[in-house]
């Protein structure tokens, strides 16, 4: 019983709690049992409020009788442990903040809270959120539900480990070059990049056009019901969209809809055979589903990809922690420094003028193809599964037979960070070499968030992923 309940959708739990065929206490309980099983190995909750997640599941049973349930009441929900809840730890995976404890909620935070979610636990991130993959010399090495030797990706690796692992029902991610996406991909869930400005984010993160913070979850469905939570006007946030969006419970088919498929943008990002395999697999599963689907010609150059994210990072985010690191030389992770210095060196020199020409240019073909087709399938990742607790400092993955200039190449998701205004919706796709979970992207037209989860929906339904590990070999 404990291993249905704990792989619950969010969307099934909520209508068993409202015909009252469910407690959210005994949900939470299956989830904590589920934890006192898996954690040790697994590693992806790094602060537990087990005994205050129970009374609020009580008071969430008592709301649902009354009637006053909000709309994700009595879920359990991991939130990535970045982000700031008052009178919780926000160590932000460093040694520097080992003893910070939140002064405030954030805007982000406190809208799940207040549509009833609780928090039962924070999930890991790596230091300073500043990675594709998860560990940190505060917190240790996250590991792969799937394959304890693989990472989780990241920076919302715990989230989407937890959801693997059967430790939470939703969780939560931010993403500024991939970090809902990749995550999703290596753990084999669900998880939705908003179109920037469609779910507010603090300052001053909310001015920077690639950060965007989102739902993680192990269905369609689920994501979608989590999104509706998010989005919205913020009066503290400039830029956050007036014009409400509400995704509906159930999306229509995706009978004539024109769908295009790049393997590679144009052959300068070799895939691994396994990769390849399960994308083709994906666009078989979307014909089946009526959408017509082609292979299309589209070129967007692998450097000019990392120049406009290096640059972008290099004046922005790398600069920021940049900053600790040159004040805490040594309490920062050997992968935070090398971010500063690969920000700098793949930036080629070129300044803020430069690196907007650049996003420009690679948007251009993006918007053309998209006058044409209603979606845009890529790969989430060049090839399946990285080491967990390697930090690619010294050296990256291989390939296509030769080591990339830089770890994070072999992620395709920093292109819908540059270009910030398409929704992205990550998915599965299956397993590759080592039971490594692979990934896709369906990206849309700008602010077309409901194609998007269309597509993943009818993927769903032909190509249904249940991707729960065994507990038994977790517990080993």
């Amino acid at each position: 019983m404990t291993d249905e309940l704990c792989y619950l959708p969010a969307t099934e739990a909520l209508r068993r709690f409202r015909a009252r065929e469910l407690s959210p206490v005994e949900l939470m309980r299956a989830v904590i049992e589920r934890a006192d099983q898996t954690e040790s190995i697994v590693n992806a909750l790094c602060h537990t409020f087990y005994d205050e997640a129970l009374a609020a599941a009580r008071t969430a049973e008592d709301r649902f009788a009354a009637g006053t349930a909000g709309p994700l009441e009595g879920l359990p929900l991991a939130v990535k442990e970045e982000e700031a809840i008052e009178g919780q730890p926000w160590t932000q995976g460093s040694l520097i903040h080992r003893d910070t404890i939140a002064p405030y909620t954030s805007e982000f935070a406190r809208r799940q809270l207040a549509a009833g979610a609780i928090v039962h636990a924070r999930s890991t991130a790596p230091e300073f959120s500043c990675a594709g993959f998860t560990h940190s010399r505060i917190h240790g090495v996250t590991r792969n539900p799937h394959n304890p030797e693989l990472s989780v990706g990241g920076s919302s690796g715990g989230s989407a480990a937890s959801l693997a692992a059967g430790t939470s029902t939703l969780a939560s991610g931010s993403d500024i070059g991939g970090s809902i996406r990749i995550p999703a991909a290596a753990c084999g869930v669900g998880g939705f990049k908003p179109p920037y400005r469609r779910v507010p984010v603090d300052p001053p993160y909310n001015l920077d056009t690639y950060c965007h913070c989102g739902p993680l979850a192990r269905t369609v469905a689920d994501c979608a019901l989590y999104e509706n939570v998010l989005a919205g006007v913020d009066p503290a946030d400039i830029v956050s969209l007036r014009e409400p969006l509400l995704l509906p419970d159930r999306f229509v088919g995706i009978g004539g809809l024109r769908i295009a498929l790049s393997l590679e943008l144009g052959g300068d990002w070799t895939i691994g055979d396994d990769v390849r395999a399960n994308t083709l697999a994906v666009a078989e599963a979307l014909r089946a589903a009526g959408a017509q689907v082609d292979e299309v010609d589209l070129t967007l150059p692998y450097d000019d990809v990392m120049q406009a994210v290096s640059i972008h990072f290099h004046h922005g985010f790398a600069a920021d922690i940049g900053e600790a690191v040159r004040a805490h030389p040594e309490l920062v992770c050997d992968y935070t420094r090398a971010m500063v210095d690969d920000a700098e060196q793949l930036s080629r020199g070129g300044g803020v003028a430069e690196g907007l020409r650049l996003e420009a240019k690679l948007y251009a073909p993006v918007g053309e193809l998209l006058q044409r087709y209603d979606a845009l399938v890529i790969p989430s990742s060049r090839v399946a599964g990285l080491d967990a607790g390697d930090g690619y400092a010294d050296h990256a993955p291989v390939a296509g037979g030769t080591e990339l200039e830089f770890y994070l190449g072999n992620f395709l998701t920093p292109v819908f960070n540059i270009l910030s205004r398409c929704p992205v919706l990550a998915v599965p796709s299956g397993f590759g070499a080592r039971n490594a979970p692979t990934g896709v992207q369906i990206a849309g037209r700008t602010y077309d968030d409901l194609t998007v989860f269309r597509v993943g929906a009818a993927l769903e339904a032909v190509r249904p992923w249940d991707t729960r590990p065994a507990v038994e070999a977790l517990a080993a």
